[in-house]
């Protein structure tokens, strides 16, 4: 059991808004990466509003704890989330990939407040996140760090490198996520890349592995609540999810990957995910139609 409350209703609520500001962004925008945005909004809201240590005035606080978003094109839900937490205004979320802002298609550290390192190119967020575990201990510090993995990434090799560094480290600090929603870029990770077995995969590399569904809040604060008694070893949270949660015309697809989106398909979504009416007006007035 979680040694902490878990508000249920309230975090099921923030993962909803977090779902819906990405269709309306992606509606403004055009064009963006849905798929592997709106898969992880359960995690993100379990992360930002029950486990992590932050200062909801100030992100640069020195002794928070540090998420990573290896998987950067997911974006979108990291820049929702930061609106929920009260580091950037809602008023700015419309801009997304506009030349001027700061919410780009990849998340660049020092651009928009929240964001521990600009990512993109895959594969490169665990090392990262290794570092700053490592800089951690070093400096006597008690904050944890938090990093989110594709599937699809995990076909490149400095995962696996990072994945055998951290254990001989015993960065019990640590924490990856997996969000399993088996798909990649252009198809299932199955008929790419297989990950399978990758619960033994992950052990056998002398991690504690904890397997859930990515879309349950209770399941994902448990285990984030078993990850800080782990001592001597990293975790990884092997969080199974569905591209495309909430937009139904794409869900669990490949086109879930990167969208554009009709007037008609924004107001079925929105719909979907309980905007009122007014809401639903407003965003489809928004919408860049590039069909």
């Amino acid at each position: 059991m979680s040694s902490k409350a878990i508000d249920v209703a309230r975090l099921e609520d923030i993962a909803r808004r977090v779902r819906i500001n990405v269709v309306k962004m992606i509606a403004c925008s055009g064009v963006g990466h849905a798929g592997g945005a709106v898969s992880m909004a359960e995690i993100l809201a379990v992360l930002y509003f029950h486990e992590m240590r932050l200062d909801r005035k100030d992100p640069t606080w020195p002794d928070r704890d540090r998420f990573v978003l290896s998987k950067g094109h997911g974006c979108p839900a990291l820049y929702a989330t930061f609106s929920e937490v009260g580091w950037i205004p809602d008023s700015l979320l419309p801009t997304l990939h506009q030349i001027d802002s700061p919410l780009q298609m990849h998340p660049e550290l020092g651009l928009c407040p929240g964001i521990e390192m600009s990512s993109g190119p895959l594969g490169q967020g665990l090392s990262a996140g290794i570092g700053m575990a490592i800089g951690a201990r070093m400096r006597g510090k008690e904050f944890r760090v938090y990093v989110m993995i594709g599937d699809g990434e995990s076909a490149e090799g400095q995962i696996w490198e990072a994945a055998m560094f951290a254990p001989n480290h015993k960065l019990d600090n640590l924490v990856a996520i997996l969000d399993y929603n088996k798909f990649a870029l252009t198809d299932r990770v199955q008929s790419i890349m297989p990950l399978e077995p990758v619960y033994d995969k992950w052990v056998s590399f002398g991690w504690h592995v904890i397997e859930v569904n990515g879309h349950s809040v209770v399941q994902v604060a448990h285990a984030l609540d078993e990850a800080r008694s782990v001592k001597g070893k990293p975790t990884i949270i092997i969080a199974h999810t569905v591209k495309g949660r909430g937009m139904s015309f794409v869900e669990d697809t490949v086109n879930a990957h990167s969208v554009s989106m009709t007037k008609a398909q924004v107001a079925a979504t929105l719909k979907e995910l309980g905007c009122q009416p007014n809401e639903i007006e407003q965003a489809v007035a928004q919408t860049k139609e590039l069909h």
